[in-house]
């Protein structure tokens, strides 16, 4: 996929505006974010109705993040369609590991081997869930703190 083919005003909007973890996401950030990422676009002809991303070293981990199928376009397996994309990309075969976070779609990730961390014990992380909405965290990533 060519990034300059995806719309980023569509993802921006759509990210900042109807997801749990991107709510308030700058459209700089996601400009970063698609930048620096693997990205994939769903397309009924010229219009974007799906969107995924995925940040890998493309040796041995990656992490797929944003992804989304326009309201209106849910139901007719273009989710199936996009992580068939990702799954198929040669940047993303035998990696170690592939993750990703999910808090309603386990079973469409499980077609494609996700499961629950084997030893969830192992995994740690840093969580700022208001970092796009509150002053520290935008100070932080506006580097003003």
């Amino acid at each position: 996929m060519e990034k300059h083919e995806l719309d980023i005003g569509l993802v921006h909007a759509f990210l900042s505006t109807q997801t749990a973890w991107a709510k308030g996401i700058s459209r700089d950030i996601v400009e970063r974010s698609i930048e620096h990422s693997l990205c994939f676009g769903g397309y009924l002809g010229d219009q974007q109705v799906a969107f995924a991303r995925v940040t890998t070293d493309r040796a041995t981990f990656a992490y797929l993040a944003d992804v989304f199928v326009l309201p209106e376009h849910r139901g007719k397996g273009y989710s199936k369609r996009l992580m068939e994309a990702v799954m198929a990309c040669p940047d993303l075969q035998g990696l170690r590991r592939f993750m990703l976070a999910t808090s309603d779609a386990h079973t469409l990730y499980q077609l494609f081997g996700f499961n629950r961390p084997t030893r969830p014990e192992t995994l740690m992380e840093r969580y700022h869930p208001d970092v796009y909405t509150d002053a520290a965290g935008l100070a932080a990533i506006n580097g003003t703190s």
